[in-house]
């Protein structure tokens, strides 16, 4: 039966990482500002929250994270230079930014990993039901996921998660829950969560990806939940005790995502994330795939 909880408002944005997959490229630039196209990757995050109306934005920064705030904010001079120029299109780009959400930001000081990154979102969220974006995770805006998980929430309470079903040897990559059916084809049960488990362990080929829509009891959980893998405060482990015992905070159901995700969290996916953009934009894509068709070909030849 469904029934009324809370309406979801805010979404946190971990963004605290050091980017030591893209190094050097991230000795002085934050990850998240590397562009996929012509858009920093934290901006498509952003924009997936806000097209799921949540437009109160917290990002979960670093000492070396200002960047990412400049993104966010004005830029008169540009502003002006642009206008100066009559160069309507690119100052509309430019505002779009600064324009999208109410965003704040806090700086956890030591990070400690993504459970300690949430729980730092606390005093912002209070006692409501939120919302988390990895920014590692785009996902296509034709395929709205996380408007899917807000409503799975809110017809069940507890917390939600995203799952993919990925192949069995790439599953140490991923945390993994292990589900159940309910009558909707794309939902399930879960019963438990291993963050990064070996094949053989693995309770499913059930993968977590980035994106969650969380209880606020897990603040709780999650300060006394001891460094987990990699001498980090694991989500995945907080989640665990939520999916355990209901009673702490509701049940914890998983949305089963089939479709466009893509991947910037490494450097071949990232590569690859750029490639299928930039093929589908209407400005880029006609004259990129020519291109690209035609060093496939070149390239297969001198094979």
């Amino acid at each position: 039966m469904t029934q009324s909880h809370p309406r979801i408002s805010k979404a946190v944005i971990p963004a605290a990482g050091l980017g030591t997959r893209f190094l050097p490229a991230t000795k002085a630039t934050p990850k998240e500002m590397l562009p996929v196209v012509d858009k920093p990757a934290i901006q498509y995050v952003v924009e997936e929250a806000v097209a799921a109306g949540l437009g109160d934005v917290l990002m979960v920064t670093g000492r070396n994270k200002r960047p990412l705030e400049d993104h966010f904010d004005r830029n008169y001079e540009l502003e002006s230079a642009l206008q100066k120029k009559g160069d309507a299109g690119r100052l509309a780009k430019v505002q779009e930014s600064s324009d999208l959400a109410m965003i704040h930001y806090v700086r956890p000081g030591d990070p400690k990993g993504l459970g300690h990154a949430v729980l730092c979102a606390e005093p912002h969220v209070g006692h409501e039901p939120f919302a988390v974006l990895l920014g590692d995770d785009l996902i296509d805006p034709r395929d709205p996921l996380l408007q899917r998980m807000i409503d799975v929430q809110e017809q069940y309470g507890g917390s939600v998660i995203a799952l993919m079903e990925v192949a069995p040897e790439q599953i140490h990559l991923y945390g993994c829950a292990a589900v159940e059916a309910t009558e909707d084809s794309d939902v399930v049960k879960v019963g438990g969560l291993v963050e990064k488990p070996d094949a053989a362990d693995a309770p499913s080929n059930y993968a977590i990806i980035g994106r969650y829509v969380l209880d606020p009891n897990i603040f709780g959980i999650l300060r006394t939940t001891e460094p987990g893998r990699g001498g980090e405060i694991q989500l995945t482990d907080a989640l665990q005790q939520l999916a355990a015992d209901e009673k702490t905070g509701g049940p914890v159901h998983g949305v089963v995502f089939k479709g466009r995700r893509y991947d910037t969290g490494d450097r071949g996916d990232y590569l690859r994330a750029i490639v299928r953009l930039a093929c589908e934009r209407e400005d880029l894509g006609p004259d990129f795939r020519t291109w690209l068709r035609s060093y496939v070909a070149e390239e297969m030849q001198g094979r």
